[in-house]
């Protein structure tokens, strides 16, 4: 054997393993394998199967059958502390920090040092502070976790990972919710992971970063294994082996279409230390992007039109009549429906079943003598399943274990039964394949052609300019200004330092565009 091929040996493998939930098999007889010093991208839609593979791995589920290898040698992975000593950490998807202890304590949970029975502080704050070093994170070890940004909190659980000294590390959509200048941030950390021999398998729904970071990638569908293509495969290569078709219109909006009448009036809005004079206008029939940076007041704003939060002053109006502040059922009634940032978090009760879920809205507004009509809500609720072609089980299967796009084609649904006709997205692909994307993108497309109104904010520049009819940009808390359908995204950035006050900012957009701002407003803003 050559050095080279001593150098990227298989130190990971998994061998025709299979795992069936009941009656519906989500992984069937995949192979694979992980290499010494290389990023193994795993790739596929929502529900394909990778989060079931990798927790295999991590020792979460047992395979029904086949096998798993460690340096060629056939292991039982039963529990997550024989994955760990097995040198394997994984980051999943899903956050396993504990938000009421500090960041030292989280990074080095369940390896506490100790000394004469009690909890050695100082070692262990010099442990976690090294982790933290590893990936340029400056926060105070002492802060609780909770109080932390999600985008912080993802570092933190990387940073817990690497201080394990991992030889295997997985890595389940890392980069979901990091700026342009924490991933490269991130990126730069694995390169130098990959020089010192670790091996890794890299989830992601970013396409544009495999060619970055992988070495090859390996593509499931429908739970079973489809190619291994290197990373410099194209994107509508990939699209086609993930999803079985090729997806000719990433952004199915079109034309603008013709509006009608006002049905969401937002007039002089105010709350203080969160925005500031807002005012703008959507028609029925149109999709009106909100963007800016993080903390320009988004979804500050959506929030207080949904009656999520309170505002100071202002007034807002569906279809005429004046919406009454914090008040969520008075917005509900009025046929106003919210979509969060975090699904997970404000959008979903995820103990609770696909039916459950797809009903909250409705429950009182259904109801018979004041009780719950369980039996129509469940008929309903499987005609917007059914319609939303949300991958399930059965209607009563628990929301937690859908798949992310699936899950949000769920919050989708919650509002279509609803009838809702003014739509408030905050960041709705967010976490969602590119297959589950354009579906929900031709959700929204029908929203609006049955003349409802979508006001969508979201930090992905290209989805903004490919579903918005015309775009809003946030500055400071404040509107900066609206552009139109066919304009640039550096157009956009422009309006979205505005209203800051470093000219630093601006020159910097004008030199280095978008990304660059973003980086530069995030270092200012620390």
């Amino acid at each position: 054997m050559s050095d080279n091929n001593l150098e990227h040996e298989a130190v990971l493998q998994l061998a025709n393993v299979s795992k069936s939930f009941g009656p519906v098999n989500v992984i069937k007889d995949v192979s694979l394998s992980v290499r010494r010093g290389q990023v193994q991208a795993l790739l596929g839609e929502n529900g394909a199967g990778k989060s079931t593979l990798i927790k295999m791995i991590a020792g979460v589920h047992a395979p029904d059958s086949g096998k798993i290898l460690i340096d060629g040698t056939e292991v039982t992975i039963a529990s997550t502390n024989d994955s760990e000593a097995h040198g394997i950490a994984t980051i999943h998807q899903e956050l396993n920090l504990v938000p009421t202890l500090s960041v030292a304590e989280n990074i080095m949970l369940g390896r506490t040092p100790k000394r004469f029975g009690l909890v050695n502080y100082k070692h262990l704050n010099a442990q976690a502070q090294a982790a933290l070093n590893l990936i340029g994170l400056d926060v105070p070890l002492k802060q609780k976790v909770g109080e932390l940004g999600i985008a912080k909190q993802q570092l933190i659980e990387i940073a817990k990972a690497l201080s394990m000294n991992a030889r295997i590390l997985i890595l389940d959509e890392p980069t979901a919710a990091l700026t342009g200048k924490e991933v490269d941030a991130l990126f730069a950390i694995l390169d130098e992971l990959k020089a010192k021999g670790v091996a890794m398998v890299f989830i992601s729904h970013h396409l544009d970063e495999l060619a970055r970071i992988a070495d090859t990638i390996s593509i499931l569908r429908d739970g079973e294994f489809v190619a291994e293509v290197p990373a410099s495969t194209d994107e509508d290569t990939l699209v086609q082996h993930m999803v079985g078709r090729a997806i000719e219109d990433q952004y199915p909006r079109g034309v603008v279409p013709e509006t009608g009448a006002p049905l969401l009036e937002v007039n002089s809005l105010s709350s203080s230390g969160s925005f500031n004079d807002v005012s703008f206008t959507v028609h029925a029939g149109e999709v009106v992007g909100l963007a800016g940076l993080v903390g320009a007041g988004r979804t500050e704003v959506v929030r207080a039109i949904a009656g999520a939060d309170k505002y100071d002053s202002g007034q807002v109006l569906v279809s005429g009549k004046k919406l009454k502040a914090g008040d969520i059922q008075g917005a509900i009634r009025a046929g106003v429906g919210h979509i969060p940032e975090d699904r997970k978090g404000q959008a979903l009760v995820l103990d609770g079943t696909v039916n459950e879920n797809l009903g909250y809205a409705t429950l009182a507004a259904t109801a018979k003598a004041g009780l719950a009509d369980r039996s129509g809500q469940k008929h309903r609720a499987q005609e917007v399943a059914e319609k939303l072609r949300i991958r399930m089980a059965n209607i009563d299967q628990p929301i937690r274990n859908l798949s992310g796009g699936n899950q949000q084609k769920a919050v989708f649904g919650r509002w279509v039964l609803a009838q809702s006709n003014v739509l408030l997205l905050d960041e709705p692909t967010r976490g969602v394949d590119v297959g589950a994307k354009v579906e929900i993108y031709n959700i929204i497309n029908e929203i609006t052609a049955n003349g409802g109104a979508v006001l969508m904010v979201s930090s992905d520049l290209p989805e903004v300019l490919g579903m918005s009819d015309r775009i809003l940009v946030m500055s400071g808390g404040q509107l900066a200004g609206e552009l139109p359908k066919n304009t640039t995204q550096d157009e956009i950035m422009a309006l979205a330092v505005s209203n800051l006050s470093s000219a630093a900012s601006a020159e910097t957009v004008a030199a280095g565009g978008h990304e660059a701002a973003f980086a530069t407003i995030e270092e200012e803003s620390k």
